[in-house]
């Protein structure tokens, strides 16, 4: 399920680093639970609709956000407390919420990222490197990720993830989050496997730390 939210015109301007504001929303809306610690079986798009300015992003027609998730209780519980707390940021309230069902999907799908791809990998020192789309070892874990979720979520399904390689203009950036840098990846992505796996994908986000503003995918 897709939880689309529309946001009034800011009143300050949207600093370029605003994703701990996206986050802080969703974990004011279901509250301090069990879901900050455990693996993350939703995902949070970035803000569209912007425009750059010198200091940030001016959202002068309000913009658009999306919050996707697999337990049908995260959508009603995100639907009743922003209802009651629609503040977001920097002025920007939600003044319209809209649900998407799940798409159906075939078994080989190409996806757009709506939120840049992070993927992160651990040396026997514990030492995190970051992977690109450029490292041969990112199609590995990206898959290794959602098998992982799909274990979590109790489903058996064979997937494989992939960066499109035929894509012109990948991407990377890099993104701070509460004082913490990470390189994440824009490009297109294919997922191939059962259709069921591919739509819980679509829910779930790709990469790690899709709740903390990555690998959100439509």
């Amino acid at each position: 399920m897709r939880l689309h939210f529309n946001l009034t015109p800011n009143i300050q301007t949207v600093p370029f680093d605003y994703q701990h504001f996206l986050i802080g929303a969703f974990h004011k809306w279901m509250g301090w639970n069990q879901l900050h610690d455990e693996i993350s079986l939703y995902s949070l798009s970035w803000l569209q609709g912007g425009k750059m300015t010198k200091d940030g992003f001016d959202f002068p027609n309000g913009a658009k956000w999306f919050i996707s998730y697999w337990d049908e209780e995260i959508g009603k519980q995100l639907i009743t407390n922003a209802t009651k707390e629609p503040d977001v940021c920097c002025g920007m309230v939600v003044n319209e919420i809209q649900m998407q069902d799940t798409p159906l999907f075939g078994s080989r799908e190409r996806f757009i990222t709506s939120s840049p791809v992070f993927i992160r990998k651990y040396d026997e020192n514990k030492k995190a490197t970051h992977l690109t789309y450029k490292d041969e070892e990112a199609d590995i874990y990206l898959t290794e990720t959602l098998k992982k979720k799909l274990k979590t979520a109790k489903m058996d399904y064979d997937v494989k993830v992939s960066f499109d390689k035929t894509y012109f203009k990948p991407k990377t950036k890099l993104v701070t989050i509460n004082g913490i840098q990470s390189k994440a990846n824009f490009c297109p992505l294919i997922i191939e496997g059962d259709p069921e796996a591919v739509r819980f994908a679509w829910n779930v986000g790709i990469g790690h730390s899709t709740g903390s503003g990555f690998g959100a995918i439509y």
